[in-house]
């Protein structure tokens, strides 16, 4: 450990002779070094003291525990490996002290076992030995920008309440009263002040870059960009050159220096949409980026840029699984999932059908036919079809088939089931399939299709007898042939409110 520490030292040196690699220089955080070897613990204060923030030190881990308890620090960097006081026990302490801390793992064996575990126990991030300096400066600039949103946080107004009128694109993302949906955008609310990494799960068609642009629009990067980034839409060596960017000269046909969209969403946020597509390589290049904010592009040698970005990133499997799978690195999978959001399939929502398909024909006739031409309507038999149907492509498919309505209607008539465009997977399957049931159906366990084909059942004949009773639960008890308890209790389980539903008309 001493060569590191000298090597540690000499780049000590270099950096008082030239400007700060921090960018936020002068912030004054108070922070805490705690590490057993003196040479770098001393370089550190060196370090720190230069870009003007107020430190303290120790060497032992029983002087630490006594540090975090007594004083709040903005930051602590602290050995993972020290005796008899580790560097997760100084950790948990200082969490459990003083919410809103940062801590810093430092640690000269930086497994993936051991650095999962301190990410697992509230590490905000963990610096690998040896480090250099600017290395060092970069990390806390980083850190000194995540504790200046942390302070801000009671200052800024929170976003609105649910839009349900206006015809933007967040709208529809927002456009729901189920209680699982309402959850999803509760959160996404929650956390879009902050500067959070927000991983976001679901079926595709659900939702998840309308959520992403909702988070951004209500955050402190709003003014600055939001960068999307398809990583299933791009080969591999060809996503690579446009997140990080190239030299002149790099590979056959730059002609000129490039800045990646990391480097363009300095500032802002970037959007990583089907991460798990990307390729392990190009993960563990991602995680550097996310470790120390500086990116290298592609045919260079040195640093080309530090950058400050909010990570937020979909999927359409479940990430967990592709951690299992080995698809995803369990690593950055915990570093991009600080805050998870799962958007429920629209099956599950089938209370929010009626609102979005509403929402879809209006926007669709505005767009689509003469102004003034009176709209059609949806009936209540319709708005019942539509929510006995499996929508596998969830909102984005109805959507679609809301407007293929819209082009083809007559102004001023109303809408029937038979004006519905579907196309019926059970008929499109082969035989092997089995008469009547989803294509896709014999993919899943034997129990697990049980359940799901129960639950849709359920859903569909929910939907059609509150549609056809108008919301009297009395009445739809007595057509269904059970007690009021029983539907009370089928409601609950699927999320279907009488409120949402009373005062269709029979």
């Amino acid at each position: 450990m001493a060569n590191s520490a000298d090597r540690f030292m000499t780049d000590v040196s270099a950096a008082s002779a030239g400007p700060s690699a921090s960018p936020d220089k002068g912030t004054g955080l108070r922070i805490l070094v705690v590490d057993d070897d003196r040479t770098l613990r001393e370089g550190c204060v060196a370090v720190l003291q230069m870009d003007g923030h107020t430190v303290a030190a120790t060497g032992r881990g029983e002087e630490a525990l006594e540090f975090v308890r007594r004083r709040r620090f903005d930051l602590v960097l602290v050995d993972l490996y020290m005796a008899p006081i580790s560097g997760m026990e100084v950790l948990k302490a200082a969490i459990e002290a003083h919410k809103g801390v940062i801590v810093v793992i430092m640690t000269g064996n930086p497994t993936v076992a051991s650095s999962i575990e301190a990410l697992r126990a509230g590490a905000w991030d963990y610096l690998p030995k040896p480090f250099s300096a600017s290395h060092l400066q970069v990390l806390v600039g980083r850190a000194a920008h995540a504790a200046a949103a942390a302070r801000t946080d009671r200052e800024v107004i929170k976003p609105a309440g649910l839009v349900t009128q206006s015809g933007s694109a967040e709208a529809m993302a927002l456009l729901g009263v189920s209680p699982s949906f309402r959850k999803a955008v509760d959160l996404a609310q929650k956390v879009a002040t902050t500067d959070a990494s927000v991983m976001i799960s679901g079926e595709s068609g659900t939702g998840k870059e309308m959520i992403a642009q909702f988070i951004h629009r209500h955050s402190r990067r709003a003014q600055r960009k939001l960068v999307p980034v398809n990583c299933a839409a791009l080969p591999d060596n060809l996503l690579e050159s446009e997140m990080f960017g190239y030299r002149k000269g790099a590979f056959t046909g730059a002609d000129r220096d490039k800045a990646g969209l990391l480097e363009v969403a300095h500032g802002g946020t970037l959007f990583l949409d089907e991460l798990t597509e990307m390729t392990m390589p190009l993960q563990a290049k991602l995680l550097r980026v996310l470790q120390d904010g500086v990116v290298r592009r592609l045919g260079s040698e040195t640093q080309d840029a530090v950058v400050d970005v909010r990570f937020v990133s979909a999927t359409n499997r479940d990430p967990q699984e592709a951690v299992q799978q080995g698809i995803l690195r369990e690593d950055l999978f915990y570093r991009l999932r600080v805050v998870p959001i799962k958007l429920p399939p629209l099956r599950q929502r089938i209370e929010d059908i009626p609102l979005l398909a509403e929402f879809f024909l209006k926007r669709s006739w505005e767009r689509h036919r003469a102004s003034g031409a009176p709209a059609p309507e949806l009936t209540p038999d319709t708005i019942a079809f539509l929510q006995s149907r499996p929508w596998r492509g969830n909102v984005r498919e109805l959507q679609n088939v809301i407007e293929h309505v819209a082009v083809i209607a007559d102004a001023g008539r109303s809408i029937t089931p038979d004006d519905i465009p579907v196309y019926d997977e059970a008929e499109a399957a082969p035989e092997t399939a089995g008469a009547g049931l989803p294509a896709d159906i014999m993919n899943e366990a034997f129990h697990v299709a049980k359940d799901n084909l129960i639950a849709h059942f359920e859903q569909a004949y929910l939907a059609r007898l509150t549609a056809r009773t108008g919301g009297n639960m009395s009445k739809a008890a007595r057509l269904a042939g059970i007690d009021r308890t029983t539907l009370y209790r089928l409601m609950e389980k699927h999320g279907v409110r009488r409120d949402a539903l009373s005062g269709v008309p029979e």
